[in-house]
């Protein structure tokens, strides 16, 4: 009897992109490419990025994966872009009170670097070398301010401080206190730059607004990522998933740990959700 072709059009996988789809050195493994070609292609799965990243900046990565669609969700869930319309689908910007929140933390600790950011521009206060570079890899245009009050309100997508653990570490407890405890929405990118974008927002958020768009039901929902600005979409999906090298905290909330993002984690976690259904296919047909 010929055995009938396993389908995971009902499936969606979001991926972080640094340090999760990409290798360390920001390049992207080829056994990751084959994975997520065969995913959707020949299982007919929907595959979409969630990153940190500006739209400009996730482009390029969008492109190479040669995807059946246009979705992306950046800036850690701030919005949803279609890159086939080239067009925001979904924006959620910082509240005013929020705003302020950041603004007193700029003050309270000037030495942390800010950066914030906007759809199309990043706007830069006491920048060093290393936040300068950051904000160029955003290919957004940069503009410097001398103080956090100069630099324009009402459009903020997020705003990343950077600098010593030590200083982000303060800035840190200071926003989340002033949040009155509300955290998924503040997060560490890294052990130097803490993030912060509008209250009820995060990756997770995004890619089940996503997911609801393509009709897609939250438990046939799967991510994977590698450090805490992910931590809100592990918990919010059916599978989650994190690399090898993930801190201890994001492994205690995955179902998967995979692979070491230089070996190929997002495969990993694609060959996961591909036998796992295809041994629930072959149970219903036996059974």
């Amino acid at each position: 009897m010929e055995t009938k072709q396993l389908s995971l059009s009902d499936w969606l996988i979001a991926s972080d992109i640094d340090g999760t789809l990409n290798n360390k050195r920001r390049k992207l493994p080829e056994r990751n490419r084959t994975a997520i070609h065969q995913f959707v292609y020949t299982y007919g799965g929907k595959f979409i990025l969630a990153s940190g990243r500006s739209i400009e900046s996730m482009r390029k990565h969008f492109n190479r994966l040669g995807l059946n669609h246009g979705y992306a969700v950046f800036q850690n869930g701030a919005g949803i872009y279609d890159y086939r319309q080239e067009k925001v689908l979904w924006l959620n910007q910082l509240s005013e009170t929020l705003t302020d929140i950041v603004v007193a933390a700029a003050k309270r600790f000037p030495m942390a670097q800010v950066q914030v950011v906007t759809v199309d521009e990043t706007r830069m206060v006491r920048p060093d070398v290393g936040a300068w570079i950051l904000a160029k890899t955003s290919k957004m245009k940069m503009t410097r301010y001398h103080t956090i009050d100069a630099v324009p309100k009402g459009d903020w997508c997020k705003v990343i401080f950077t600098g010593l653990p030590s200083v982000i570490n303060r800035v840190e407890r200071f926003v989340k206190e002033k949040n009155n405890g509300e955290t998924s929405n503040l997060m560490r990118s890294s052990v130097c730059s803490f993030e912060v974008v509008n209250t009820g927002t995060n990756k997770g958020v995004a890619v089940l607004k996503v997911a609801e768009h393509l009709g897609i039901d939250p438990s046939k929902t799967a991510a994977i990522g590698d450090y805490f600005n992910d931590y809100e979409m592990l918990r919010s999906v059916a599978v989650p998933a994190c690399c090898g090298q993930a801190p201890q905290g994001m492994k205690d909330i995955a179902k998967l740990v995979t692979c070491h993002c230089n070996r190929g984690a997002v495969a990993d976690l694609i060959e996961y959700i591909i036998q796992r259904e295809q041994k629930e296919a072959d149970a219903s047909r036996s059974g």
